[in-house]
């Protein structure tokens, strides 16, 4: 099955993905783009307007958003296939914590710790704000009984990626480092980074080099590789996604309506068009025509929005 993953140095929620993939020791070719917009390889190509990066296409199916990536790439390279984890045991064999360690990756790490990083990109001193939040004494207290990995898991999963991302990203920041990361103040979390980037250095060392391949290129894969088959209608003989009826008449759309799902925040200018064809608890599937072909494009239900054609975004 091929997996691509649409990057480009420097994403901090690139590295992030590059680190899932790793964990689950699953290789993927790459598709650089462009840090700015317009990015032909994902607009024009595959008809996707989602701005943000990473983009992840298993097969014909484009995820976006990596809270979302996350789930499907448990659920789609599941340990029991001989893949990695990123929900790890607990080492005292407790239950794996699944739901708090998604909850704490996106409106804990996304949604409060990365906003306060992103102005540390222009400043030449180390704003207020970062220096004032309480991020590294939280990871500081979590791993203040020895353990190793923040949920004392077996081996490093996706709350200590959730985390990690945030804060290696501004350890690699020119001039801000040595400040924020003082080794007598912050020693355990220094140590757990430390030891995280050794970990994941080791996983992508032992994969097969990245292949690097154009956007052409990769959009002709996809654009013939086949969908996850989530359900089948035996009438027409078609397989398609599941779509929860109950929640397409609460949000007031249907099935194979022409929608757009946009982002609940700031990028509600870059919407992404197309037919709705699944809906379940955690994802919205459109189905999206670009100049390569048709694929179906996943978006997370939780803080993106439906929008139907004849309503204003």
């Amino acid at each position: 099955m091929s997996v691509i993953l649409y990057r480009y140095d420097g994403s901090p929620f690139g590295a992030k993905v590059e680190s899932m993939l790793a964990l689950k020791s699953l290789p993927a070719a790459h598709v650089n783009v462009s840090p700015i917009l317009p990015r032909p390889e994902i607009f024009e190509l595959l008809g996707v307007g989602y701005r943000r990066i990473p983009v992840l296409a298993i097969g014909r199916d484009l995820y976006c958003d990596s809270s979302l990536i996350a789930s499907v790439l448990e659920r789609r390279f599941p340990p029991s296939a001989g893949y990695g984890t990123l929900f790890p045991k607990r080492k005292d064999g407790g239950s794996v914590d699944t739901g708090l360690v998604k909850a704490l990756a996106q409106f804990y790490a996304d949604s409060a710790l990365f906003p306060t990083a992103v102005p540390l990109l222009s400043w030449d001193k180390v704003p207020a704000a970062f220096l004032s939040d309480r991020s590294k004494t939280l990871v500081e207290q979590q791993l203040s009984d020895g353990r190793q990995w923040l949920f004392d898991t077996e081996t490093p999963g996706l709350a200590d990626l959730a985390v990690f991302f945030v804060l290696d990203w501004v350890r690699g920041f020119p001039g801000v480092g040595g400040e924020l990361f003082d080794k007598v103040k912050f020693g355990r979390t220094v140590e757990w980074l430390d030891n995280l980037s050794a970990h994941l250095k080791g996983l992508k060392a032992s994969l097969p080099k990245p292949e690097k391949v154009s956007g052409k290129e990769a959009a002709a894969r996809i654009a013939t590789a086949s969908v996850e088959t989530l359900a089948f209608d035996d009438k027409s003989r078609r397989a398609f996604p599941a779509f929860d009826e109950t929640a397409a008449g609460l949000l007031g759309v249907k099935q194979g309506a022409v929608v757009s799902i946009v982002p609940e925040d700031n990028s509600r200018d870059y919407p992404t068009t197309g037919l709705l064809v699944g809906l379940n608890d955690e994802e919205y599937i459109l189905e999206v025509k670009g100049e390569a072909g048709t694929c179906l494009c996943h978006f997370p239900r939780m803080r993106y929005a439906v929008v139907s054609k004849a309503a204003k975004l």
